[in-house]
């Protein structure tokens, strides 16, 4: 492989990002950000208010990191009411954050509608020349919901780890006890090692206070780049529960159910068939809100004929906020699944839950889903 060239922005070029993200990822050992990070803050999808901007702002802030809002964050489609300006301005802001050579990481404040309709307009080519940070690490894409057709696109045509995570502009931000502090721990602290979803009851994570490391400093100052959690709130324990027993080790994929369905035959999904060949092992999650019982069935149908499937070792399901009940969805997701002979669990929170906790893509992960007992997911460490 080529070495790695540089633009004149400053940016690495596309055989240098190519080598750096085929190998292990960069955020095991070390954290994505530090205090003093240029980050910049779009909308992709849907429109914001100024009192979410402003408190989204003040977040990011709080945590010691230097804000860059996109020039369309205020915009508004001038005919469709759900989108956050055209998408020529959402796309522009969208590209320019990330061949940003000064940002670190790129945070969308919400989600909503309308990331997917950007990604035919995308120079991918240029994205993977700009995808390194000035220190050879990659830049970090962060979202949830919507912004899982970027996490799809990011995977498919840059190959760098994403984290799929509650958003700055939405209301967990604002209500939550715990997310401000459980998502700064996942943007501020390596991530091999970390165990996903809500703690156990039994290990003594519930309850604990959450804060950036000590080392984590602005310059000579000890400065704490984000306020402790509450001491009297705690996480909520996990619900997560086996539906299908077994092991499993791979690349974890996914996000919002409604827009993997979307995305199935777009060329981010396309060949899913060969995607085990060609990638190997991979862990699926899935999540969703807002959505009939029968409308759950209508995708989940879409994802087993197109193949989706195909590809997972395991199957993750999150949160199923607003949707059917509980017990319905699993019923649901055992009817087409419960037959491939791969362990699939339940509850694991991530998605739309008032709590929602932080999951990286595009890492490896294993999942333990025993008959008996919690089922556990987490992220493998580095090799070496």
């Amino acid at each position: 492989m080529n070495s790695p060239t540089t633009d004149p922005s400053g940016a690495s070029g596309a055989s240098g990002a190519e080598s750096t993200l085929a190998g292990a990822n960069p955020y095991l050992e070390t954290a994505p950000l530090q205090a003093g990070d240029t980050v910049r803050l779009i909308a992709p999808s849907g429109p914001t208010d100024e009192e979410s901007l402003l408190r989204a702002i003040g977040q990011l802030e709080s945590w010691g990191l230097r804000v860059v809002v996109g020039d369309n964050v205020r915009a508004r489609h001038p005919r469709v009411k759900y989108l956050a300006g055209t998408d020529e301005q959402r796309r522009a802001d969208l590209v320019d954050a990330w061949c940003d050579p000064d940002a670190a990481a790129v945070i969308a404040l919400r989600g909503g509608f309308g990331a997917m309709r950007l990604l035919d307009g995308i120079d991918f080519d240029l994205m993977r020349r700009h995808a390194l940070r000035r220190d050879g690490r990659p830049k970090l894409l962060t979202g949830s919901s919507d912004i899982t057709a970027l996490h799809q696109a990011w995977d498919h045509h840059l190959q760098v780890a994403t984290l799929f995570c509650p958003m700055v502009g939405n209301d967990p931000f604002k209500n939550s006890s715990v997310v401000p502090a459980e998502v700064a721990t996942w943007l501020f602290e390596p991530w091999g090692g970390r165990e996903l979803g809500f703690p156990a009851g039994d290990n003594g994570a519930a309850g604990e206070e959450w804060s950036i490391s000590a080392d984590n400093q602005v310059g000579n100052q000890h400065k704490s780049t984000t306020p402790a959690a509450d001491p009297a709130a705690s996480r909520p324990l996990s619900r997560a529960r086996t539906l299908v027993p077994g092991t499993a080790k791979g690349r974890l994929g996914g996000g919002n159910l409604s827009l993997v369905a979307a995305g199935m035959g777009s060329p981010e999904l396309a060949g899913v068939r060969e995607l085990r060949e060609r990638l190997g092992p991979s862990i699926l999650m899935l999540e969703d809100v807002d959505e009939e019982l029968y409308r759950l069935d209508n995708l989940l149908v879409q994802l087993v004929r197109g193949g989706w499937f195909d590809s997972a070792d395991a199957v993750v399901l999150g949160s199923w906020q607003d949707c059917a009940e509980i017990d319905e969805v699993e019923a649901l997701v055992m009817d087409y699944l419960g037959d491939l002979g791969i362990p699939i669990v339940s509850e694991m929170g991530f998605g739309h839950d008032p709590d929602a906790p932080s999951t990286p893509l595009g890492v490896a992960v294993t999942l333990e889903a025993q008959a008996q007992g919690r089922p556990r997911m987490w992220v493998d460490r580095a090799c070496g």
